[in-house]
Formats: C-alpha cells, structure tokens, sequence
C-alpha cells in the first residue's frame, strides 16, 4: 500500500477497462486521480465509487483545449499533476484496400495525436510539481503488424516511437516517458475469441490489473531510472514464433 501516496494522476479513458482498473490501483495506492473520459455516466459512476481521491472530467483527447481543461482541473482540485496515463485508444478493423480514410483519420487522431496532445499540456504541469512520469499505452501491435488493425498498428507504432524522443527531451527537468505494450487482455468482448489465434505461451489472456500493476510501478518512484523505455506485458505472445511444445527431454 502507499506506493504512489500523495500522488496526482491523470488517466484517459478511464471511465471503464483498462483504464478504470488503472484508476482502482492507484486510488488504493494512495494516489489522487482524474480520470478522463467520453464516456460520462461511466466515469462519473466510477469517481464516485472511488470517493474523494477521484474526480472525473470529460474530456476528447484530440481536443487541445479538453487537454488544457483536465491538467487545469487536477491541479485546481489537488493542487498539483505528477503523473499522466495516455491510456484512451480506439481499433477499426478492415482489409486495407477498404479501410475508410475517415476511421484511419480518427483513430490516428485519438491514439497518436492524443497522446502527442496529452505530453504538451501535462509536462509544464509535472514540471511544476517537481517531476514526475508519463506511461504512454501502446500496445503489441506497436512491436509487430496485425491484418486489418491498420490504423490501429500505425498509431501503435507512432506512440512507441515519440515515447522516447520525448524522454529524450523530458529527463533534464526530472520527467520520466515510457511505453507499455500489452497484448491479449481478458474483457467481455475477447471471451468470444478462438484461443488458437493468440498462441500465448503462458496460456491465457492478461487481467486488466496485470497490466495495472506495471503502469503502478512505472508511475512509481521505484521506477526512478527508467525512461524512454518499453514494457511488454503479452505473455510471451511476441517472443518468438509459436510451435507445439516438445518435452524437455525431446528437445534437443
């Protein structure tokens, strides 16, 4: 307990999924957090179940003045921001050749040019409070490609890749910028899903506070020598190419 006490965290498309269970963690690790959303009747619900350390504001993470609005709001409400989550994403699915350009538009739009939004306005914040860390979420569709997810992979890539020319510029004032990039996590929606398309070599698909974990520790101070760095949470699912497992005494 007490991991991120005091803290001040930002945590976009919190209102549900990964990023509601972002939001559970750091509450209980003594953190304060604004969780931002467009979803608002899911956000507001989960503010108000986490109490007092939370507060919930809308927000369009492609907006520049819904950016200027939130960091004003965590610091109005809690005196400070230390920490950020680029967490709201969306996925469109279709063969290439078909791929509408207004659904690569906006998806671009919310998870590239959002989080490249969301580190312009919340590190004059972070600076202000003394330093601090940003955890962009990518994905592992930001390491290799994925049929269909085209838009999806490109923006995926693009936040790896500005996490760390960021960091580069971030760490003289004492802001720590990584990227975590996980892979199958469990939800309602991949219940339905063919295990044999995700050869995971641990077996399963991540809980969503598995992943919550990591963010903690990156928005910790135990993290203090991390920057520019990439975290993949995927069960092995990237390692290397899948095969059937042979015994170890058959393997060589």
């Amino acid at each position: 307990m007490g991991r991120v006490n005091d803290k001040v965290i930002l945590v976009t498309g919190g209102a549900r999924g990964m990023g509601a269970a972002h939001a559970r963690l750091l509450v209980a690790e003594g953190a304060r957090v604004v969780i931002t959303d467009i979803l608002h009747t899911e956000g507001e619900a989960l503010a108000a179940q986490l109490g007092n350390s939370t507060v919930y504001v809308p927000q369009d993470v492609t907006e520049p003045k819904q950016w200027a609005e939130a960091v004003a709001s965590a610091e109005g409400r809690f005196g400070a921001l230390h920490g950020l989550v680029n967490n709201a994403a969306i996925a469109n699915i279709a063969p290439i050749e078909q791929f509408p350009l207004d659904q690569w538009n906006k998806t671009l739009a919310v998870n590239l040019t959002g989080v490249f939004l969301g580190m312009q306005a919340a590190l004059p914040a972070i600076r202000r409070a003394g330093g601090g860390s940003i955890v962009n979420v990518s994905s592992v569709e930001g390491l290799r490609g994925s049929a269909g997810l085209h838009a999806y992979v490109a923006s995926k890539f693009g936040v790896r890749g500005i996490t760390k020319s960021a960091a580069l510029e971030a760490a003289a004032s004492g802001v720590r910028i990584n990227s975590i990039h996980p892979g199958l996590i469990a939800s309602p929606i991949t219940e339905s899903f063919e295990s044999s398309l995700f050869p995971i070599p641990l077996g399963r698909a991540a809980e969503p506070q598995e992943v919550s974990q990591v963010v903690l520790f990156l928005l910790s101070d135990e993290s203090s020598y991390l920057t520019g760095s990439e975290i993949i949470i995927d069960g092995g699912l990237t390692v290397g190419v899948p095969r059937k497992s042979l015994a170890p005494e058959n393997l060589f």
